[in-house]
């Protein structure tokens, strides 16, 4: 005969199984925790940790400080530490050394104030260079320079991201952060330069291919990332070609290589900022809040929130121009009477979108 049991043996074994203690979960936590070693717990919990006894950095190292001057790069400034060009209250300053409020800094056993370099906001200029200036601060041949016709900066000085040769015209952009300036630069970031590019002559498929293969030349191999054909007429032929390096004259090198005469050379791009229709040689256009952030953004680097003008930034001109007579006809204070909050217009197009390629003159 089966067992079979009773209601209170039940009972006795479910109190049994009631006082018997589970296994604790394997992790680092204690699985029976007292009132008081709860409380001590949070107690500890809510308390901030602290941090080790290591001395606090007071101030900022000499290269991130120039940069921001726009004396030189963070790389350039560094080279310089290497070199003991520098020297810092009296001595020669090492690689890491930290400016603070009343050191005294000389380059090249020249002072340089560099208090006034505390955080400025980045500036970008697009500058349509023309042909017969050179990208230099000093030419010893007196011949035009690009930085005279660009606005006056205060506390800082205007960086040119690349060279344009004398006999090239186009894009140059321009900024007074010596670390964009780099990253926009240095071989390892590999940002395309277009170029529009007017050849005598007729080029071959073969050709095309050698030169987007790679044409040997002086200072090594070399060759197009991109040719796009863009017609012309007669012995001319206008070509788009792109490059991701910044060798002298490489564009017209890698033509003349292949017994090609480049009679106008002009870029209209530079990484993802192309020369704005309407912008005249010998002019220049400032990048707004929006396009800044955008070009931050697109070389790794964080973007400033400065407090920044609503109006719109306009191209400015490389010569100032007259003051006008105050003379008005009457018909213009009519008009100026009956609408008096119509602004000007502006005929310069801002939107920061590709030119239409360039027609054969």
């Amino acid at each position: 005969m089966a067992y079979v049991p009773t209601c209170v043996t039940i009972k006795k074994q479910i109190n049994k199984v009631k006082n018997v203690k589970t296994q604790a979960p394997v992790i680092n936590v204690k699985p029976y925790l007292t009132d008081k070693e709860k409380a001590a717990e949070k107690s500890q919990k809510s308390q901030p940790e602290t941090a080790p006894d290591t001395p606090a950095l007071e101030g900022e190292r000499i290269q991130k400080v120039l940069a921001r001057g726009g004396i030189g790069s963070r790389r350039e400034v560094e080279r310089w530490l290497q070199e003991e060009r520098l020297q810092l209250n009296g001595e020669v300053a090492k690689l890491g050394a930290r400016l603070k409020p009343g050191d005294v800094l000389f380059l090249n056993n020249r002072i340089l104030k560099w208090e006034k370099f505390t955080i400025q906001p980045t500036r970008v200029l697009i500058y349509h260079k023309p042909t017969g200036e050179v990208v230099t601060r000093n030419d010893p041949e007196n011949r035009k320079t690009v930085f005279k016709k660009l606005p006056k900066i205060h506390g800082s000085r205007w960086i040119a991201v690349g060279r344009l040769d004398i006999n090239t015209q186009g894009l140059l952009l321009v900024t007074n952060n010596g670390e964009l300036a780099n990253r926009l630069m240095h071989p390892s970031s590999e940002i395309d330069r277009e170029y529009a590019v007017r050849i005598l002559g007729e080029v071959s498929a073969d050709n095309i291919a050698q030169l987007k293969k790679g044409v040997q030349l002086e200072d090594g191999l070399a060759h197009f990332d991109d040719i796009q054909f863009n017609g012309g007429e007669g012995a001319n032929r206008w070509y788009h070609v792109t490059v991701k390096e910044g060798r002298n004259r490489l564009v017209r090198r890698l033509w003349e290589a292949l017994d090609f005469q480049v009679s106008r050379l002009m870029r209209v791009r530079y990484g993802p900022i192309f020369l704005p229709d309407g912008l005249s040689a010998g002019q220049s256009y400032e990048l707004d809040a929006k396009e800044l952030d955008d070009l931050l953004t697109f070389v790794d680097l964080p973007t400033e929130r400065f407090v920044q003008s609503t109006r719109p930034r306009q191209k400015q001109n490389s010569k100032p121009s007259a003051k006008k007579s105050k003379q008005v006809s009457s018909r213009q204070t009519a008009d100026k009477r009956a609408a008096p909050n119509q602004r000007k217009q502006t005929q310069f197009n801002q939107s920061n979108k590709r030119p239409t390629r360039h027609r054969t003159r």
